[in-house]
């Protein structure tokens, strides 16, 4: 009997429902814009249930949702998306809606945590015992691996909400914190900053050289508080040319030689762009159930 797993990349804008082999090769997806949960989750379960309909029958569903979530499995609300930015989706239970709409055992995690966890095993990351991983999309967020497992904790990583001085003449745009790495360097951000999306702005703009301060800022952090063997930068914002290595040039920068790598192992080596590319999501979430 042929194995079939159902997954979700559940994002702010779309929700990416996939079904995969026992090979990882992806035999039918479905992007469904993000509205309200009502919505959202009835598209989803529609189309997952026609899988099944055409043979495609599944016990488990991976599930790699924007957040923040509760993942604390001894919770009334496990599986709830909590207090979150995204209108009307605050305190929905999603796993429970999944769970018992497509009768399937449902494995939850951040997007970012999944993310994480593909690249440590498929992608950029792999071989290493502690790596993180990056988005800068519409938000920022940040997952880490710690010897294979996701790092959930209290509640879960937000390291893009880490605080950091702002660059001269500029405001932080997060409604919670302001000067955190997402009020800075998000997509959303970027827009609010400069007055108009971010990929409508030319290479040379001086936002561009600002970002490459901030994210550097966050890896120089995040370098010191978890000692990663990999920094993976992934996200839309991250496609601009020449990002990767001006992030990279502020990260020495503002190290100033402080730590000592081992040999083989420089910033360009260590802070890289997913291996996995645009499937690191995708990945992510049926990593959640292999």
């Amino acid at each position: 009997m042929s194995q079939y797993y159902a997954v979700i990349e559940a994002g702010g804008t779309k929700f990416n429902c996939a079904m995969f082999d026992a090979q990882h090769n992806i035999l039918s997806q479905n992007r469904i814009p993000t509205t309200t949960p009502a919505e959202t989750l009835d598209a989803c379960i529609e189309f997952f249930l026609a899988q099944k309909q055409a043979g495609l029958m599944f016990s488990q569903l991976g599930l790699a949702c924007f957040g923040p979530l509760d993942l604390n499995q001894n919770s009334n609300n496990y599986g709830y998306i909590t207090k979150t930015p995204k209108p009307g989706w605050s305190d929905t239970p999603i796993l429970a809606r999944l769970k018992n709409a497509l009768e399937c055992d449902v494995a939850i995690d951040t997007d970012v945590n999944a993310a994480a966890l593909a690249e440590s095993r498929w992608g950029a990351a792999k071989n290493t015992q502690v790596s993180v991983y990056v988005t800068l999309g519409t938000g920022v967020g940040v997952g880490v691996v710690i010897n294979g497992n996701t790092l959930k904790g209290l509640i879960h990583p937000e390291a893009g909400h880490m605080l950091i001085p702002a660059p001269e003449g500029i405001e932080g745009q997060c409604p919670f914190h302001g000067n955190c790495v997402e009020g800075l360097a998000s997509g959303k951000a970027l827009s609010k900053i400069w007055g108009r999306p971010a990929e409508t702005l030319e290479d040379d703009h001086r936002a561009w050289d600002i970002q490459a301060q901030v994210v550097a800022k966050l890896c120089h952090n995040l370098l010191v508080s978890y000692s990663p063997q990999s920094i993976v930068l992934g996200g839309g914002v991250m496609a601009k040319p020449g990002l990767l290595d001006n992030v990279i040039r502020y990260t020495e920068t503002s190290l100033q030689g402080y730590l000592d790598f081992p040999d083989g192992v420089s910033l360009s080596s260590l802070i890289t762009l997913p291996g996995l590319g645009e499937m690191s999501g995708l990945k992510g979430a049926l990593g959640l159930i292999l």
